[in-house]
């Protein structure tokens, strides 16, 4: 069941990236026609100081590091590499700067400093079709603007713990720039932080912790991406305006886990996304925050989930409409005894709804209505969260459906659910 479900939502939604070669790698942008030809055993710091407007790197290893602080292209086939064992190996603070193609090996350990395979800081930069390897912390880009990281392969260290790992990709006060279609793989965060009008699209991102953390971050627009195996797809805090359309999200577990997770945060637009197999699908805390803030969400798909949504306390000015909601252990949770009436549900689809359509308009005739004693009964005792998703909790709300006596009290209430899922993804 789950490997159909995969095939048919990841196939609608997959990220839309660059060109690829038959084997699915990226394929890195062509040799310039004009280039000062840099071989290894060359200087590389003093080829970019040689005024050429273009460098291109024969196959080998390039001693790092170095420093590009003027406007150049330092251009290589994916086996030239630039290899550095101690600090960050390519800096890049010229505006205009472009590093493609090459791979990047190596940085020191330093956490603090932010050692990084490549840091940039300036204006219209670019990374692109660059491999990083055997680094602390991958492409870093701090205070600056219109910076494009695109088509990159970004490799993590899969055999550290995951709180040891350096982020991948990073973006610190950076922005009107773009992240797209890079392959990034065991690292830690894809973090854009204190960053506006930023666009992340066209990224497969696996086996990380955050897919992609925003934290204090306006007007950011993710779509398109891939996030698997991670523990969170996406993690909005304290951020505004941010667009989320067009993901798929799949493998988001541990205790922790969450498809998308927006705390704090207002202005927010979640569509069209496909939520697979997370242990919570989207995690709600105090969101929308602002008075006059709103939160919508709409035409996702939220399948095969241990929690389709999951509330932190009460929720006000919502609206979650058209969703497909299936095959999810729980549909709604809402914790700290609170519930979601006061959300806009309208027009979704539930499969364990038990109504009917007498008028034929696709439209259930009566409301669905969710009660859940066994989510009353943890709400007031804790400690028996332990117990969610096992029959003896199950067998609570099987008795509670039963007794006529006993009502529990009421979570949400839909009152157009539709009586099929969607056909198609979108």
């Amino acid at each position: 069941m789950r490997s159909v479900v995969l095939i048919a939502l990841v196939g609608c939604h997959a990220a839309e990236g660059g060109a690829r070669g038959t084997e699915g790698e990226r394929v890195p942008p062509p040799r310039p026609e004009a280039c000062q030809v840099v071989r290894p055993g060359d200087s590389l710091q003093a080829a970019v100081d040689s005024g050429a407007p273009v460098l291109c790197l024969e196959p080998g290893r390039h001693a790092g590091p170095v420093k590009i602080d003027r406007t150049v292209e330092v251009w290589g086939p994916r086996d030239a590499v630039i290899a550095s064992a101690k600090g960050t190996t390519v800096l890049i603070t010229g505006g205009g700067a472009k590093l493609v193609g090459v791979t990047v090996d190596g940085t020191g350990g330093s956490f603090d400093l932010l050692d990084a395979a490549v840091k940039v800081t300036g204006k219209d930069i670019t990374v692109e079709g660059v491999t990083v390897i055997n680094a602390v912390y991958g492409v870093l880009a701090e205070k600056s603007a219109r910076v494009r990281i695109a088509g990159n392969h970004v490799h993590g260290d899969a055999e550290t713990a995951m709180g040891l790992r350096g982020d991948t990709i990073r973006l610190w006060e950076t922005h009107d720039s773009v992240v797209e279609d890079n392959d990034v793989e065991d690292g830690r965060d894809v973090v854009v932080w204190y960053s506006s009008r930023n666009r992340i699209t066209g990224n497969r991102i696996v086996r990380g912790r955050y897919g992609a953390h925003f934290m204090y971050s306006h007007d950011n627009i993710v779509q398109r991406n891939e996030l698997r195996g991670g523990v969170v797809g996406i993690f909005s805090m304290y951020s505004r305006g941010l667009q989320i359309d067009h993901n798929v999200i799949v493998d988001a577990g541990g205790p922790a886990g969450m498809g998308i997770g927006l705390k704090e945060s207002g202005n927010i637009v979640v569509e069209h996304n496909a939520l697979v197999h997370d242990a919570v699908g989207i995690y709600i805390d105090t969101s929308p925050l602002q008075l006059g803030d709103t939160l919508v969400i709409r035409d996702n798909v939220l399948r095969l989930d241990q929690a389709a949504f999951v509330f932190h306390s009460s929720a006000h000015r919502i609206t979650i409409a058209d969703n497909d909601l299936a095959d999810n252990v729980m549909q709604v949770r809402v914790d700290g005894g609170g519930t979601a009436v006061d959300v806009d549900w309208t027009g979704n689809y539930f499969d364990d709804y038990t109504g009917y359509d007498l008028d034929g308009d696709g439209r259930g005739d009566v409301p669905y209505e969710l009660r859940s004693a066994s989510a009353d009964l943890v709400s007031n005792h804790a400690q028996l969260a332990l117990f969610r998703g096992t029959p003896a909790l199950q067998l609570v709300d099987a008795a509670a459906h039963l007794d006529p006596l006993f009502q529990p009290p009421l979570v949400l209430r839909d009152s157009q659910p539709r009586m099929t899922p969607r056909q198609e993804v979108r």
